[in-house]
């Protein structure tokens, strides 16, 4: 779950805002900054059912089309969530064209990790970060915020991979 503030945005550098979403939970937070805000895009894979509920429904929604959900069922692995962001969620925040991207970088979803019936690796999390700084051929700001993972051993290798990634783009 996300609690979104853009209180200090917009900036003259900053217009447009994407928040990407890879923990395992829907970031119901972050969804309701976007419902009516015309520049801000939410993205999010995760898993559906999980708390906190929100999110089922795949597609867009919100007043402006702001939001984009890619809910993985349990047992979801690479296969579906590299899929969803490649076919759905990388090409809207494209369209987008987003000034800054903010990662809401959660581990939860790696398949050691107790609290998810999701099946992603480290791997996973390397190659969506990898995608991520693609984005606007490399040149935008990205933040990146640890939302979850609970396996503390193998929390410290997903984020490591994740680091990585952002600063070998």
């Amino acid at each position: 779950m996300g609690r979104c503030s853009t209180g200090t945005l917009p900036t003259p550098q900053v217009q447009r805002i994407a928040v990407l979403d890879f923990d395992v939970h829907h970031g119901n937070g972050d969804a309701a900054c976007a419902w009516s805000d015309p520049d801000v895009l939410y993205a999010s894979s995760h898993q559906s059912p999980c708390y906190p509920g929100t999110g089922a429904a795949a597609g867009r929604a919100g007043r402006h089309g702001g939001i984009v959900n890619c809910p993985l069922p349990p047992g979801s692995g690479s296969a579906e969530f590299r899929s969803a962001w490649r076919e759905t969620l990388l090409p809207a925040v494209c369209s987008f064209a987003p000034d800054a991207v903010f990662i809401s970088a959660g581990f939860d979803a790696h398949a050691e990790d107790p609290l998810s019936s999701c099946r992603l690796s480290d791997a996973d999390f390397a190659w969506i970060t990898a995608e991520v700084a693609k984005i606007g051929r490399g040149a935008l700001p990205i933040i990146s915020v640890l939302e979850g993972g609970y396996n503390v051993e193998r929390l410290d290798r997903s984020v490591r991979a994740h680091v990585k990634a952002l600063i070998d783009a």
